[in-house]
């Protein structure tokens, strides 16, 4: 049976996992949240860089994945070029697919980019975007308090929606597409509706089956085994995992690497 590993800065690469789960359902699955390091998009690239290595690592040499989800926009940025060059399995990033997706539902060509400020810095979106169809407006903002908020679960009042109203209103009016460019963000995503009308893009949906066009189906019909790791509050992320998910986890290992 396969073994496939995700991991992100924290909790919100649960939003990739849950995708993962539904895509692979007879594959064992590994999710390492480093929450101890959340969140990277706060990072210098080569920090980031090196802290994503030594996940990938654990993953690869210590746990023996068949393939690897790269569930955070700013890991993706930083470190999947590398790691592709040095790991001898798949290794798939949220990016691309989010910015497919959101070319297909744009029909205006005006999008907007939501995440953290070092995805934003990289322009990891805006290369990607420019790459595929120089023809597109792209607006890009960051949003550096997001993170932190859903790492220690998020509350729901005036202040956390004023503060997604003050970020989403530096975005043009004519935008009819926002992509969530973090993977924590979908995990807010009902609130962010509240300010935004037209079509929002999750990349987690499109990067599942993106592994799954390289891998394949799984060919066993046993229940499957998922295994969490995290470097921080392992307590916090059960109880923020578990309501996004909306199934009970078992256990959190915690690891520091």
């Amino acid at each position: 049976m396969r073994t496939i590993g995700v991991f992100d800065s924290g909790v919100g690469g649960v939003s990739v996992l849950k995708e993962v789960i539904k895509e692979f359902p007879y594959d064992n699955i590994i999710y390492f949240g480093d929450s101890l390091h959340a969140p990277y998009g706060d990072r210098e690239i080569e920090e980031i860089r090196a802290l994503c290595l030594k996940v990938s690592d654990f993953l690869v040499y210590e746990k023996k994945v068949d393939a690897i989800v790269i569930a955070c926009n700013t890991a993706t940025g930083a470190a999947m070029h590398i790691m592709k060059g040095r790991y001898h399995i798949p290794v798939v990033g949220v990016v691309n697919n989010g910015v497919k997706e959101g070319i297909r539902v744009t029909k205006n060509k005006n999008i907007g980019v939501i995440a953290t400020p070092a995805t934003i810095k990289m322009d990891i979106y805006l290369k990607e975007f420019n790459r595929i169809d120089k023809n597109l407006n792209i607006y890009q903002v960051k949003c550096p308090l997001f993170v932190g908020m859903i790492e220690k679960g998020w509350i729901d009042n005036d202040e956390s929606n004023q503060l997604i109203k003050g970020y989403l209103s530096n975005l043009p009016e004519n935008v009819d597409t926002l992509i969530l460019g973090c993977t924590h963000y979908p995990l807010i995503e009902k609130y962010i509706k509240r300010h935004f009308i037209g079509n929002i893009v999750d990349p987690a949906k499109e990067t599942a089956k993106s592994l799954k066009l390289i891998i394949g189906e799984g060919a066993s019909s046993k229940k499957i085994s998922i295994k969490f790791f995290v470097s921080g509050d392992s307590q916090k992320f059960k109880e923020v995992a578990q309501e996004f998910l909306g199934t009970a986890i078992d256990e959190v290992e915690k690891i520091i690497l």
